[in-house]
Order: C-alpha cells, then structure tokens, then sequence
C-alpha cells in the first residue's frame, strides 16, 4: 500500500502556522505527519523551533485521522529512552493508532546546546541500539523491567499506562550501521539521501538493512520502507530554488559529523553553498509532472511511504498541488499495478 506523509517544517514557520499547514495536508489526502525534532534550527534568521513532541499532541487534536510521529527523535543524550517510551506511549493511549516513533542518531546541533557534549560516530550507535532495547522492552513487557547496558540502565521499571498495540518504531538513516539496526529492531526504515546520493539507497542503504534483519530472525520484506524527500515547487523555478537557501547550512556535512551547534554560524557557512548544491540536495520543479517523475524513481525502488519536506515560497499552494494533481495520481497508478500483478 502505498501512502504518503508530509513534514510541517518547525524551523521556518511557528508552531501555529505549521499546525495550519497540517490540518490542510491532512484534509489534501496526506496519510500521516512528520515534525522534525530540533531544539536548534539549521538557520538563525527568521527562524522557529518548537518542542516536537508538544506539537504533535496539539497536531492530534486539530486533525482525525492523520498519523504523527517525529521525524525523528534522539533517544539518546538530551532525552533519557525510559521517558521517550513513556511519552509515545501516552500518546499512543490518548490517540489509538495514530502515534509513530521516529528515532535517529541526531545531531550535535540538538545535544551540544543543552549540555550533552558529542560523543563519537561509533558511541552514539551504541548508545542509540541500547536505547531502542529499553523502548521496546518497556512497550512490550506488562511486568517489571530491568536492563543494563553499557551505558543505560532501567531498574524495576513498568509503563503503567500504555496503548494496546506497541507503537510503531521507524529507524532513520543516511548510513549503513544504524540501517542496519533498523533491521533488527524496527517496523520501518527511514532515509532522507536525494538527488546525487540516489544509487547509495539501492547499493549501500537497503542492503544493509535487509542484513541487519536477517540477522535478526526477521524478514526484511515486512519492513516498511519509507524516504524523506525534499521539494520545493513553484511556477517561478528560480523563486522556488531561493525558497531552500534556508536550508543551505544543512547540506554541509561538517555540521553532522563535528559538534557545531550555533544557528549563527551554521547559516553563515551556508552563504557559501551555490545554489548548483541546493539543487542536488532539494528537488526543485516548477510543474508537477517533474514533481511525479522523481517520486516515481522512489516507488520503484520499493519505498512504500513518501514524506514530502516543502521549502516553497507558497507552502499552502503546494500542498493544495500535491493534493489534487500527485497524491490521486500516483494512489491510482500504483493501485492499478498491485492489482494487475495479483
């Protein structure tokens, strides 16, 4: 089944308007939420940051339907995974079937602010499968808990209110050893690599997620697959492309790998990003027929669940566009074909 999320950006827009954006991408055919979960921006000027998880309750009130999770959460420094599971399970009791969990590694931008430091690529994937264990362990047992790892320990700890059905867990990654991870312990698999990155997925990315899922006893075809893409649309193509220079800091890899926190100079360094760098990372159209065509590349690859991050100048006529002119597309298309190979 194919279904369709979109990322109300918390970092450009405040909490309100990005719960205006939401309620119409909920009532435009969008099956589920992605907010990011920052506590800094990737820019300083004109920049927002709301709590993610506060949000998400509000987002659950506004809309019906919809699914909400992060995209994604940091179990790891800045939030203990005993307190990550007992959030998303009271999510998960206040709003039966709608709550997700997205986790991911994080960045130092989120962690080093608030006095978490920034250990090691290698320490934060151990920390980050050691958390996973608590949160599942925590959601599953109806007893009392007890782990002790490395470096987290839960001792005779119980979930006293939790949802029937464990939450769904999806894992993010642009790298091989947390895809991995997400094999052994997720229900799906995230990634955000666009643009010139596209063959990482099929070559890199997914295989290590099926390893990490054999590995684990489980089928990798049971696996949700899920693909973070970033849009950006308008008639104007140039006005389109200018709407993603916020995001210019974020497309320098020395601000995911080194502990650089401060907003102010994330966006200075990215004055330096060309806008032939932009145009890599974000997908840039100015009709929605090239918008179908590179999601089209996505569902081929065997991604079942496309999140579309929008930095157009006009968020609602984008949104209004992907409702009326891709989504019915695309649920047709693909529809038709699942039909016509069973």
């Amino acid at each position: 089944m194919l279904v369709f999320g979109y990322s109300p950006d918390l970092e450009r827009y405040g909490p309100a308007e990005s719960l205006d954006h939401s309620v119409l991408a909920a009532r435009s055919g969008f099956d589920s939420l992605w907010p990011g979960d920052h506590f800094h921006p990737w820019a300083h000027t004109q920049a927002n940051s709301a709590f993610c998880w506060v949000w998400i309750a509000a987002a659950a009130e506004r809309t019906e339907r919809i699914r909400i999770g992060p995209g994604v959460s940091t179990p790891t420094l800045r939030y203990n995974p005993a307190i990550v599971a007992q959030a998303f399970a009271t999510l998960g009791v206040m709003y039966p079937e709608r709550i997700f969990l997205g986790l991911g590694i994080g960045e130092a931008m989120n962690e080093v602010p608030v006095g978490c430091g920034w250990p090691p690529f290698r320490q934060r994937v151990r920390r980050f499968e050691e958390a996973i264990q608590i949160i599942k362990l925590l959601w599953t047992n109806d007893g009392f808990s007890d782990y002790r790892g490395r470096y987290y320990a839960i001792k005779k700890a119980k979930l006293y209110t939790k949802p029937a059905r464990p939450i769904p867990l999806y894992i993010a990654s642009n790298g091989p050893a947390v895809a991995e991870i997400a094999g052994k312990y997720a229900d799906g698999y995230l990634t955000s690599y666009v643009g010139e990155h596209f063959d990482h997925i099929g070559q890199v990315l997914l295989p290590a997620l099926e390893k990490g899922a054999r590995e684990a006893g489980r089928n990798p075809d049971l696996l949700e697959k899920a693909v973070w893409l970033a849009v950006s649309y308008d008639e104007d193509c140039d006005k389109a492309l200018q709407s993603c220079r916020f995001w210019a800091g974020a497309l320098l890899p020395v601000f995911l790998k080194y502990p650089v926190s401060d907003p102010r100079e994330i966006e200075k360094h990215g004055e330096y990003v060309g806008n032939e760098q932009i145009a890599k990372r974000w997908f840039v159209a100015s009709s929605p027929e090239e918008h179908l065509k590179n999601i089209e590349k996505y569902i081929k690859l065997g991604f079942t669940h496309i999140v579309i991050q929008s930095s157009s100048p006009d968020e609602l006529k984008t949104i209004r566009m992907f409702g009326e002119r891709i989504l019915p597309y695309l649920r047709e298309t693909y529809a038709s074909k699942a039909s016509g190979d069973s």
